[in-house]
């Protein structure tokens, strides 16, 4: 017979104590030490020891057995009950006390957003809302001629120029790849207000901000576009605008004034920034990934930049870069 597991209610029989007590009744009286390993029909006056032999144990009548079982079940019912009412009346004291403020109950200060659609839903409805200022870091991307891409563009278009008619502003961070981009130049061709742009050789993530109080930043990679963080915690935002209004100044205008960075010795902004990264030990498909061009572009800059310098190797160019001291009159 297997024993008694007690890892039931005291007014609950384990499948020994079942077993035990049915023996009882169908065959009597049976010795107290059967119930030595299964003590639940004991504990729970299922069986009892005998007026006339208290070394035996006599079975009570399953009705008795029944009402008494039920009762102490009602009992530990009433008793939980009363425990509730107990505990929900304390706590009905302390929810008035620490009531939450109105900043924990509004939206969630941040929120992922799944899918193109659902993300572009997002943006395009706080943009509806918003009324000062748009901030955006736009990397490297592949302008498609789709139909759709071509829909999209337009829609985005149709956005931003009403944004700039209820007195918004708009300031744009692109890398210098971008500048002369047809669809980068016409879209600041066309927007009517107070829309800026400026480059950078090398820029952050994604990043849109509207109005100081919503952010949104890629949550996988930033080639995959399907994944979004909807961002609305106030420490954050600031930090963000800060970070944003650092990059715009080292920034050259692209629009609505644009103006050439100036050459030292022969060599553009644009080598400058090469030769940073080389002197750095990245490979030309690195550069070209941080720069935001391809890698046979950035072989003819490094070309270039080579002649300029007279160099004869790529460690020969490290060492000229770092003599020629364009990279400290470029800061």
């Amino acid at each position: 017979m297997t024993a008694c597991t007690r890892d039931h209610e005291a007014e609950e029989l384990c499948d020994s104590g079942a077993e035990l007590y049915a023996r009882a009744l169908r065959d009597g009286p049976l010795p107290a030490e059967e119930a030595r390993e299964t003590p639940c029909p004991v504990d729970t006056g299922l069986l009892r020891p005998s007026l006339d032999d208290p070394g035996r144990l006599v079975p009570v009548p399953p009705t008795v057995a029944l009402h008494r079982l039920l009762r102490f079940s009602g009992e530990r019912v009433a008793a939980q009950r009363r425990r509730e009412e107990r505990l929900t009346e304390v706590f009905q004291q302390l929810i008035r006390i620490g009531e939450p403020c109105a900043e924990e109950t509004g939206a969630p200060t941040l929120s992922v957003l799944n899918g193109q659609e659902r993300i572009n839903g997002a943006v395009a409805e706080a943009l509806g809302e918003g009324t000062t200022e748009l901030l955006c870091i736009q990397p490297h991307i592949h302008y498609h001629t789709s139909e759709d891409a071509r829909t999209a563009q337009a829609a985005a278009m149709v956005r931003d120029q009403e944004f700039l008619d209820r007195g918004g502003r708009i300031r744009v961070l692109y890398p210098h790849t971008q500048r002369h981009i047809p669809l980068v130049v016409a879209r600041y061709e066309q927007l009517k207000g107070d829309a800026q742009a400026r480059t950078l050789d090398e820029v952050a993530g994604r990043l849109i901000i509207i109005d100081g109080t919503v952010a949104y930043i890629p949550g996988d990679r930033e080639a995959e576009r399907s994944v979004a963080l909807e961002i609305r915690h106030p420490a954050v935002i600031t930090y963000l605008v800060n970070m944003f209004d650092r990059f715009w100044r080292l920034a050259t205008p692209m629009h609505p004034r644009a103006v050439q960075p100036p050459s030292l010795n022969g060599i553009t902004a644009r080598q400058r920034a090469i030769a940073r990264f080389l002197v750095e030990g990245h490979t030309d498909a690195v550069i070209a990934d941080r720069l935001g061009m391809n890698v046979r572009t950035a072989r003819v800059h490094i070309a270039k930049l080579a002649s300029t310098l007279g160099s004869r190797s790529r460690a020969q160019l490290g060492y000229l870069i770092g003599q020629s001291g364009i990279l400290d009159r470029a800061e």
